[in-house]
């Protein structure tokens, strides 16, 4: 998918930059994500890119921090409704594998270990802290740091080696999703929200 060469302003210029790291993310993999084969995909330059993002680990930086802020925004608009008795331990559970597996973050975050750029993670940290630091007002009773770390950790892990893991032990894909789902419906319970699956 190419966009139109068109005079955009330097927010839709990052915008359509950051959609289409995200689309060759998910399409190729972490080491994909590059300004050449960005400005290839949106019709920019690379000196386009260059001058948005500094490199291409200021344009791996900022894929992170769009990749959490979208995922943080979905999954704490859940957690509200899961709150407000409207929705389930389970969708939670789903939305934030999903953000590591199918929507690539679990890659990106390897990659960025793997070649020494693990200061582009600060985005994905910081965003994550902020969603807890919100859904954690008038609940400061609720110790949702250990539920988050827990969740991550696992949505991380299955991204990583999930599915041939479950595989050669001869389980069902979705173990670690149900297993999570356990805990944090127990969590939930213990903290007075109603037991969900």
């Amino acid at each position: 998918m190419s966009i139109v060469k068109k005079r955009l302003t330097p927010e839709e210029s990052r915008t359509a930059a950051l959609q289409a790291a995200r689309e060759i993310l998910i399409e190729a993999g972490p080491q994909a994500v590059t300004l050449k084969a960005v400005a290839g995909r949106i019709g920019r330059t690379h000196a386009n890119l260059l001058h948005h993002f500094g490199s291409a680990s200021g344009l791996q930086r900022e894929l992170a921090r769009f990749l959490a802020k979208n995922v943080c925004d979905t999954i704490g608009a859940v957690v509200l409704k899961a709150r407000a008795g409207d929705g389930e331990t389970r969708e939670i559970v789903d939305l934030t594998f999903d953000a590591f597996d199918k929507e690539g973050a679990g890659a990106l975050a390897s990659w960025m270990i793997l070649t020494g750029n693990e200061d582009a993670l600060d985005p994905i940290v910081e965003t994550i802290d902020e969603l807890i630091d919100q859904l954690g007002e008038g609940h400061e009773n609720i110790a949702m740091h250990k539920d988050t770390l827990g969740l991550v950790l696992w949505a991380l892990g299955d991204a990583l080696l999930g599915g041939p893991l479950a595989k050669s032990l001869g389980l069902p894909r979705d173990t670690a999703r149900d297993m999570a789902t356990e805990q944090l419906s127990a969590s939930r319970a213990s903290y007075g929200f109603a037991n969900d699956r």
